[in-house]
């Protein structure tokens, strides 16, 4: 993952400083590797016990208890946005309402970066359910990347890259997009 993240990071300007990453998790690779860079990171998650981890690992990061659909931030508050093995647990109806939150996050020129499941993953061009993994079962839901993309542009965020990569024996689109 680190050569995807280090590529993200290099498209950012010069000065950017802060990143909201949805569904932090325990704070690694992503907020850790923000903020060993200096920027000022605060993480998003619902589990109480994944932001106890990333207080551990990731002291220096705020974190938010609260689901991504919900929380509320300033307009323009965020250089970038991070939602890495996140957003497909969130229904894909409600992705682009998020995408419409995420857009007013974002500064001018801000950028996104998420993991999105696909037929590779899932098995269906759409899906909307529960599949096993590490022995529970978890919520996945996704669209077509075309339907994807079609909702990146109504939110005002135009995608720059829709690649999938198969990382830690997984495949998955990872997409960025920026905010005009």
């Amino acid at each position: 993952m680190q050569p995807v993240l280090d590529a993200f990071y290099s498209q950012l300007p010069a000065g950017s400083s802060a990143l909201l990453d949805l569904g932090c998790g325990a704070g690694e690779p992503v907020a850790k590797g923000f903020v060993e860079r200096g920027w000022d990171v605060t993480g998003v998650d619902f589990s109480a016990s994944m932001l106890a981890l990333a207080a551990r690992y990731v002291p220096a990061m705020r974190t938010i208890l609260a689901d991504m659909r919900e929380v509320a931030f300033a307009t323009g508050q965020f250089d970038a946005v991070t939602a890495i093995y996140s957003l497909f647990h969130v229904p894909c109806a409600e992705h682009p309402a998020l995408f419409a939150r995420i857009h007013d996050w974002l500064r001018p020129g801000g950028h996104l970066l998420f993991t999105y499941a696909t037929v590779d993953y899932t098995g269906a061009e759409h899906f909307d359910g529960w599949k096993p993994f590490l022995g529970q079962r978890l919520y996945y839901s996704h669209t077509t990347p075309a339907a994807l993309r079609e909702q990146l542009q109504a939110a005002r965020l135009r995608p720059e890259s829709l690649t999938l990569r198969d990382i830690g024996g997984e495949r998955f689109l990872w997409v960025t997009a920026t905010r005009d």
